[in-house]
Formats: structure tokens, C-alpha cells, sequence
């Protein structure tokens, strides 16, 4: 184990200047002891999800087999999505369906970040319980601890394309450390249940 933690940074909007989008940018830029992060900037190259194109037999699309080969490198996911339509955005959906076939978030420790304001009409509640729901489906590890709504305003979001406030910093420092913490337990357990076998 390098006791260094590899998480996977996933924004589940499109749209340019995303709160999202700035969010997982400002974590990107954080500097903390024992993690490293990765974002994942192929979102609106992915195809539409079709099972048959997701067989043993098929050629899968190079967009695809990138998204799981970045997933595979990964030890932990952060995902910070939007709600639209009372739901997940169907792009960002369309990701989490091409991770079923794959597994490679099978017991993979994962969490989000909701950044919905107080206008928001479910404060992105709806959002939050489909992808609790989706990612049951694929085996992956909820951090409950690690999860958190951290409201972002457009305001907050500097020239820069990065947050500076410590109230929505400070959290988000925390969230990552936890789902860090999380990779280091699950690494620890394993060791424990090899050497005694």
C-alpha cells in the first residue's frame, strides 16, 4: 500500500461555468498530504449507452474504454452532479451506465458533493437519491461521511475558474480526506484478511 489515495474527480454537468465544474476544479487544486486527484474531462465524448455494445464480443468505443481505464487507476470517486428534471442529467447518467458492464466501481468507495443553493427546488435531493440508487446497481461503496451539500453561489466562483472561500474550501477538504480514509480502511481490511489467510 503507498498510503497515497488516487481519487477520481467526476462533474455530472456539461455546462460551462458550472458550479459543479468549479468545485471539483478547486479540488483538484487542493494540496493534501496522502491524495492525489484526477478529473475526468470525457463526459460529452461518451456514446450513447447500448448494451449491445457492451459485450465481451464488441469492440467497445475508445471513449468508453478510457472512462474504465481512468476508473481502473482510481482508488475512490468524487461526483458532483447537477439535478435536472428532478433527476440526474441524462449525459451523467449515460457515464454511470457504461460503469455497470465494466465493474470497476465494484466495492470502489465513493461519494458527492451537492453544491444546489437554497433556490433550488429539491435543494438536489432528487438528484442525490438516484445516484444513491444508481450506484447500488454498481456495487460501489457509498462513504455516507464523505458526502455533502456544500451550496456554491456563481459569485464564489473566481476568474480563475476556482472557489476561494474557506466555508466551501474547508469542507470540501474534509470531504476528500474522509473518502481518503475510507481507501485506506478498505486497503487496511484486505491486508488483514490476506495475511490471515
Amino acid at each position: 500500500m503507498s498510503g497515497t489515495s488516487e481519487i477520481l474527480l467526476v462533474s455530472g454537468s456539461l455546462r460551462s461555468g458550472s458550479t459543479n465544474g468549479a468545485l471539483l476544479n478547486t479540488a483538484a487544486a487542493l494540496t493534501l498530504p496522502g491524495i492525489t486527484t484526477t478529473s475526468y474531462r470525457g463526459l460529452a465524448d461518451l456514446p450513447h449507452f447500448n448494451p449491445d455494445d457492451d459485450r465481451p464480443d464488441a469492440p467497445l468505443d475508445p471513449a468508453v474504454r478510457e472512462l474504465r481505464a481512468i476508473l481502473a487507476a482510481s482508488d475512490a470517486v468524487l461526483f458532483s452532479t447537477p439535478e435536472y428534471a428532478g433527476g440526474l442529467p441524462g449525459s451523467f447518467k449515460n457515464l454511470l451506465d457504461w460503469t455497470v458492464g465494466g465493474g470497476e466501481t465494484y466495492g470502489m468507495p465513493v461519494a458527492w458533493i451537492n453544491t444546489a443553493g437554497p433556490a433550488a427546488p429539491s435543494g438536489g435531493a432528487d438528484a442525490e437519491a438516484e445516484l444513491a440508487r444508481v450506484l447500488g446497481y454498481t456495487g460501489a461503496e457509498i462513504v455516507a461521511a464523505a458526502c455533502r451539500r456544500i451550496p456554491v453561489a456563481r459569485e464564489a466562483i473566481g476568474a480563475d475558474g476556482l472557489i476561494a472561500d474557506p466555508a466551501i474550501r474547508d469542507p470540501l477538504a474534509e470531504a476528500l480526506r474522509t473518502l481518503a480514509a475510507a481507501v485506506a480502511d478498505g486497503a487496511a481490511a484486505r491486508h488483514r484478511v490476506s495475511a490471515s489467510g
